[in-house]
């Protein structure tokens, strides 16, 4: 794959910007929202209070933004082009970040989140798209590996849109704010499986 780093894009609605500073607390208040979290944080249960506690993050997200702008990394702060509103995150890790058992760069998994009172806009769908097209297009990425909560329909509904092929297995998931382990999809992607689902949605 190509190290291109975290490149601005744009859609109809949208732009994706390497992450800065200045929107991390106001992430940071939307990722702690339970209705984001639930699903979507992997942290180990000894952190969960210290996540809680901005002065205590903030060191971290400063540490973090010291490397946003590095060629191998793949987070976008996703802002509306209307008002210049940051509404959420998108990105593209290490497959091995979601636990999947590889040394291969051009395997990946990719999250995002949105701000729940933008929901039912399409943002997060827009946002994904403009993400994998580049990772894909640009960076030439091979193959998406990645997982939902059986109970997140929202997360895994957006997947099976964009062509994702679910396993029969399913993974068990210690979520951060979960007390009991989660059931999870596993889903897969390659590159032409998902331009083959774009394509034949503009033939119809």
């Amino acid at each position: 794959m190509k190290n291109l780093g975290s490149k601005t894009l744009e859609t109809e609605r949208l732009i994706l910007r390497a992450q800065t500073m200045d929107e991390q607390k106001y992430l940071w208040s939307v990722l702690m929202n339970p209705d984001v979290n639930r699903y979507y944080l992997t942290v180990p249960k000894k952190f969960a209070e210290k996540l809680k506690d901005w002065d205590k993050q903030e060191e971290y997200y400063k540490e973090d933004m010291k490397h946003a702008n590095d060629p191998d990394v793949f987070k976008w702060s996703v802002f509306l082009k209307g008002t210049g509103e940051c509404i959420g995150r998108v990105s593209c890790h290490k497959a091995s970040d979601e636990g999947y058992e590889t040394d291969n760069p051009s395997i990946r998994g990719v999250g995002w989140y949105i701000d729940p009172k933008y929901k039912g806009h399409g943002y997060g769908y827009e946002a994904a798209q403009a993400m994998m097209d580049y990772m894909f297009n640009e960076c030439e990425i091979e193959e998406i590996k990645t997982g939902a909560a059986i109970q997140n329909q929202s997360s895994w509904k957006i997947m099976e849109k964009f062509g994702f092929e679910k396993l029969e297995e399913t993974k068990m998931i210690e979520y951060t704010y979960v007390d009991d382990p989660v059931e999870d999809y596993q889903y897969y992607l390659t590159k032409e499986m998902y331009f083959e689902n774009k394509n034949n949605k503009k033939l119809k």
